[in-house]
């Protein structure tokens, strides 16, 4: 790969780092199983990069990869977790210090948010970074009405998890 094409994919990944951050917090519990899967989304995100043509936003392509990467180790990790060796591609990314103590209401959001299955989670985590629901449905390769349903029976699991 060009050199050019290595700072590009540097650049949109530090842009979109938080992405990948918030979508370990959701199929992670603890900083090291948050830090392999935040390597591992990098590597496959790099692997895939030489095929990503821009149809969508980087962001939007950055939340499929990421949440199939996360889907695909969680499911695993019932097993194992294997990771690629990073070492090589470590000089690629400035490590933003991301912040373990958050407030306690965001903690109990995330413990429920935790409960749900996996497309719920990703659900979940695109309805709250503001994406609209074509994005979504997009992402997760669902229609969009199957999108809002799916959101709307999310809410209720979610008010029952969060006031029993």
């Amino acid at each position: 790969m060009s050199e050019n094409l290595e700072q590009l994919f540097v650049a949109q990944l530090q842009a979109n780092q938080n992405i990948i951050h918030k979508i370990c917090r959701l199929y992670t519990a603890g900083e090291d199983a948050h830090k392999d899967l935040f390597q591992e989304i990098t590597i496959q995100l790099w692997k895939a990069y030489p095929k990503f043509r821009g149809d969508s936003k980087f962001s939007t392509w950055t939340y499929r990869v990421a949440l199939n990467t996360a889907i695909t180790l969680y499911r695993k990790t019932k097993r194992t977790v294997s990771t690629v060796e990073y070492e090589s591609h470590q000089h690629f990314i400035k490590d933003v210090d991301y912040n373990y103590e958050e407030e306690e209401q965001i903690k109990l959001m995330y413990k429920a948010v935790y409960q749900l299955n996996d497309i719920e989670k990703a659900l979940v985590f695109m309805y709250l970074e503001d994406k609209d629901y074509q994005e979504i449905a997009e992402t997760l390769g669902i229609s969009e009405v199957n999108a809002r349903v799916k959101m709307n029976r999310i809410k209720g699991k979610l008010k029952k998890i969060l006031n029993p």
